[in-house]
């Protein structure tokens, strides 16, 4: 079968051993290999027609192009390891930036790009010279940059949101309050309180969105374009209509664009045109219309063969993929499948189909679980305020207080609903958690993962189940074939060139498994001069889930080869072989898949000969170092983690067991085709440790079960099959190196591989969500505590607190808590909920003992000697002071005792306690001891309101200790069980009846025939036929 190269001086001349050298770009061959040019076929016959010519031009180097097999050769030399070279320093590019005083420019007006129609003669670029550069700037003055105009951002109308928001309304509301009241000094210090909030949460947004931004731009889409007759990669966003793009498998379509050829036959570009003469297109979404209003096999004839497969899941809700064929469109953002060709934009991203849609629901924002969270929690707290309100003016009607006299005192009914409103809304809560969440993202990129949304920390904080594939995540990605197995009479060197043969040869995108089968060539010498010269690729058929197998017709001296590689039951079943052959075939292949290897069979035809089946090679991908720890991390963590994966059901068990996984590992096609029952289909999902011979549709059932079963699900992915899957998880994660698609459709984009990575990112978003959960508990517990002893004292006393002192308590409990973001939060050991309950219980339980501890204190100053005066003070100084001190220290307790509390946020509620403190010592804003805030008190009190120093130390003692009784109450009731499980939701609840009945209708289809007697349609219901695969 092997063509006798001993007999051909072709392959006989041995040549001496020379050492890989770097790539040489002004070497014409060594410029065609970096570029992956290669002669065409007109070329290649020119130069086959004097052979001798044609040697003397490759030895004297002159040849301007390079053929395939040469190219090939070459790259197996000169190719080096990335992991192994030091990476150099990055190019930062320089990028105009507006200067920093116009912070509100979002720059030039966008003009209504979704309504630009492209000219047609704009379309009719040449696909080998392309556009020029004059001409790309002409075109992009009429139809803009190719990106969505949503993208932008006026950081004006940004930081003004931080103003608007029910809480922030009330607050407000109690400015103009206090204006209208000629409170001059409090309406400053609410304006002052809302201006630092909307600073603070404007800057800390824009700092952590910069970082992320910085990131994002190595994950930007790129596209490959032909202009001044060159191709070259350029960003998405520079395309303009009528450039050339070369779309091929594995990349995002970068614009809506009219399918031209095959990329291998530019011939096809006449035939392009005369096809677009006389249908007269003059529009290419006429004839998409054209194409989808007609029967697809039978109304509309399709040009020639198909030229591309792409996904457009995401748009029409297919899960498999549509051809495409010449003249057809693909749009903007959908993945291409398979297949490499040419292409001319005809929109760009603003007018295309996905930009048009996009424009209809540009108003209409996802808000996520985070937001109506939010909202909860401010319109409980508003309508408390009310209630609030409401019973001390209840209490001041029966006191007979006026309603806004006497003018300089706090004890009147618009005072009392000013001072309400004040510490009933806390304004910082929306600020500061979503510049949490803001800041957690900057943190989650230094971790090499980029957040596309920030709901989707939230949700990664809460996943119970990551489903993880094994190539990259839980294993190197680093392939290698080990010990290939010979059929008897086999020469090794025939089997791994006719390996090497049946590859992808596009030596800028190949594919792992062909990389790896053509670098081994390095081990084997002969089998690389075998394809060095003389071979000519005539067709290729790229590996696809049906076949199961890669082709390549070949041709050498006139000899047709048919080379095939691939699975090893699908390769064995076309060859010829004997039952004694296909056994110890099949023993070896099982034998393989138990070790954990790949296998991948070998066969090759001559002319129309039968195959022959030549040998298996063994891949193998060795778990990462750190996968094992990481899972069991993981498990502690309450994170079940099942492995997806492609490979037999033998590799997937063995690579389980290495990872310490578990083997509870089952074939993929129980889900779809399985006999088991909905439930039970339900049951199998839950309680396996991963699933083998997986498809892109069982990887979506997955995360569909799962969902029903009320599991928060995250799915990783990396290709373009993936990305139904992605928008369909919980939290998609695109692992490192994923596809475009792929990191289009993901809600996290990792940058670092391994699935340690993923299992640290988990961790850092459940930090985020105990800064956040902590915060909100402190605000509350804040509220309520002044809510209460001050309604309380109204009614009771007469008394308040001054609305002087009260909006400097609301200024400093914001202050002491900017550094929340920053704070070294703990993460708990399960995935975390919103338990809105549990959160209430907490904050109502410490705001009343705040509430208590302050009537406590204002219960000693009724004494004779003044109880807690030592010398002399003030009834105002001393409720301000231990109010300020024991909520500044609320903070501490709310965060958890697991870790110590950061520098920053020390220093920030140290500094507000100094200042406190200097406030009763001067009797600052105290109104001194006349004023009308006072109710009855003994002792000796100060005129002006001062407090002496030694009384100020019995406060703050005092204070230290009524926050070790809150701190010793909170710690009893996180740890009641009760408590802990209140209001988490339950994350395996099954609906037997309807799982039933869901899982038999997707048994059933409707099928359809002509009656023969009437001619009519028949439609009737019946079972799928599911077509097993031979054995």
């Amino acid at each position: 079968m092997a063509p006798n190269f001993k007999k051909m001086k072709a392959f006989g001349q041995r040549r001496s051993f020379q050492p890989p050298m770097p790539l040489n770009t002004e070497d014409p061959d060594q410029a065609d290999l970096e570029s992956g040019q290669f002669l065409d076929d007109s070329q290649r016959t020119t130069d086959r027609g004097d052979p001798g010519r044609e040697a003397q031009a490759y030895r004297q180097g002159d040849n301007p192009y390079m053929d395939e097999y040469r190219a090939l050769v070459k790259y197996i030399d000169t190719y080096r390891d990335p992991r192994a070279e030091v990476e150099g320093e990055e190019e930062i590019e320089d990028e105009k930036k507006k200067p920093w005083w116009a912070f509100w420019r979002a720059g030039k007006a966008a003009k209504n790009l979704s309504d630009f129609v492209t000219p047609e003669d704009w379309l009719r670029t040449h696909i080998t010279q392309g556009l020029d550069t004059m001409e790309v700037e002409r075109r992009r003055k009429y139809a803009g940059w190719n990106e969505l105009t949503t993208e932008k951002e006026n950081m004006f109308v940004k930081f003004m949101g931080f103003f608007q928001g029910p809480i922030l309304y009330v607050m407000e509301a109690a400015a103009v309050l206090a204006f209208g009241l000629r409170d001059w000094l409090d309406a400053g210090i609410i304006c002052g309180i809302l201006l630092l909030n909307a600073l603070v949460g404007w800057y800390q947004e824009k700092q952590a969105a910069d970082v992320v931004a910085k990131l994002k731009g190595d994950i930007a889409l790129k596209a490959r374009v032909v202009r001044n007759g060159t191709e070259q990669d350029i960003k998405a966003r520079e395309l303009v209509p009528g450039d050339i793009i070369v779309v091929e498998e594995g990349t995002v379509v970068p614009a809506d664009a009219r399918l031209i050829c095959d990329y291998d036959n530019k011939e096809g570009f006449a035939q392009y045109n005369a096809e677009l003469n006389a249908q007269d297109v003059t529009s290419p979404r006429q004839k998409e219309k054209f194409e989808e209003s007609g029967e697809d096999d039978e109304g509309v004839p399709h040009i020639g063969h198909a030229i591309v497969a792409v996904d457009q899941s995401a748009m029409t809700g297919e899960s498999l993929a549509v051809d495409k064929y010449m003249t057809d469109t693909i749009y903007y953002t959908t993945g291409c499948k398979r297949g490499k060709a040419y292409a001319v934009v005809t929109h760009g991203a603003s007018a295309s189909f996905v930009g048009k849609t996009a424009s209809l629901v540009q108003g209409a924002q996802d808000s996520g679980h985070f937001k109506a969270i939010m909202n909860s929690i401010g319109t409980t707290l508003l309508i408390l305020v009310v209630i609030f309100i409401l019973a001390a003016w209840i209490g001041g009607f029966y006191r007979h207080l006026r309603i806004a006299l006497p003018e300089d005192s706090s004890v009147n009914l618009l005072h009392y609903a000013l001072i309400l409103l004040i510490i009933g809304v806390p304004v910082g809560l929306p600020v500061v958690t979503t510049t949490t969440l803001a800041v957690g993202a900057a943190y989650l990129a230094k971790e090499k993962a980029i957040v596309q949304k920030l709901t989707a920390i939230e949700s990664l904080a809460g996943v119970d189940i990551l489903c993880s594939d094994k190539t990259g995540t839980l294993t190197a990605n680093q392939l290698s074939i080990r010990e290939p197995f010979l059929m008897e009479g086999v020469d090794i060197n025939w089997m791994m060139a006719v390996a090497a043969l049946a590859s992808s040869h596009n030596i800028k995108a190949l594919d792992p498994i062909d990389k790896i089968t053509i670098l081994t060539l390095k081990r084997y010498p002969k089998a690389k001069e075998m394809i060095a010269e003389g071979w000519k690729t005539e067709s290729f058929t790229p590996f696809d889930p049906v076949s199961k197998r890669i082709t390549a017709v070949c041709r050498h001296k006139g000899v047709r080869y048919t080379c095939c590689k691939g699975a090893p039951k699908a390769v064995l079943n076309i060859s010829n072989c004997t039952e004694e052959q296909a056994s110890l075939f099949k023993a070896k292949a099982t034998e393989f898949a138990r070790r954990g290897f790949r296998s991948l069979a070998v066969a090759v035809k001559e002319e129309d000969g039968p195959w022959q089946l030549l040998g298996m090679l063994s891949l193998f991908d060795p778990p990462r170092a750190d996968t094992a720890q990481t899972i069991a991390e993981a498990q502690a963590l309450g994170l079940s983690v099942k492995m997806l994966t492609g490979d037999a059901i033998a590799i997937a068990k063995e690579t389980c067991r290495m990872l310490a996984l578990g083997t509870k590992v089952y074939n993929s096609d129980k889900l779809l085709h399985g006999d088991l029952a909905g439930s039970a289909v339900h049951d199998l999902c839950e309680r396996a440790d991963g699933f083998a011979e997986v498809f892109p549709e069982h990887k979506y059932q997955v995360v569909e079960m799962l969902q029903q079963r009320g599991h928060l699900t995250a799915m990783t992915g990396d290709g373009v099959n993936d990305a139904p899957s992605l928008k369909k998880s919980d939290c998609g994660i695109a692992v490192e190196g994923a596809t475009e698609a792929a990191q289009a459709a993901a809600d996290i984009v990792f940058l670092a591989p391994g699935l340690s990575t993923i299992v640290s990112a988990i961790k850092i978003s459940r930090q985020i969500f105990q800064r956040m959960k902590s915060y909100i508990q402190y605000r509350i517990a804040l509220c309520l505590h002044l809510e209460l002893y001050l309604v309380t004292s109204m009614i009771i006393l007469n008394e308040t607190i001054r609305a002087d002192l009260i909006v400097f308590l609301a200024l400093f409990a914001d202050l002491a808590t900017i550094a929340v973001a920053y704070d070294n939060a703990h993460f708990e050991k399960r995935p975390v909920e919103w338990q809105l309950p549990k959160i209430w219980i907490i904050s109502i339980v410490l705001g009343t003992l705040l509430a208590v501890g302050t009537w406590v204190l204002r219960g000693t100053l009724f004494l004779p000697d003044g109880g807690v005066i030592q010398n002399h003070g003030g009834i105002q100084e001393i409720l301000f002071l231990e109010v300020s001190l024991t909520e500044n220290w609320l903070i501490f307790v709310t965060r958890g005792f697991e870790t110590f509390p950061n520098w920053q946020l020390v220093g920030a509620i140290a500094g507000v306690d100094i200042l406190a403190t200097l406030f009763a010592v001067f009797g600052w804003f105290s109104g001194g001891v006349d004023d009308p805030s006072n109710g009855p008190a003994g002792g000796s009190l100060s005129e002006n309101g001062s407090v002496d120093i030694v009384t100020v130390v019995v406060i703050w003692g005092f204070s230290i200790a009524v926050t070790i009784v809150i701190g010793i109450v909170y710690y009893v009731m996180t740890g009641m069980r009760s408590l802990n499980d209140l209001g988490r939701k339950k994350r395996s609840r099954s609906d037997t009846l309807m799982e039933n009945i869901m899982t038999h209708l997707s048994k059933v289809s409707v099928e359809h025939e002509i009656d023969e007697h009437t001619g009519g349609n028949r439609f009737y219901l019946a079972q799928k036929q599911v077509v097993e695969e031979e054995e």
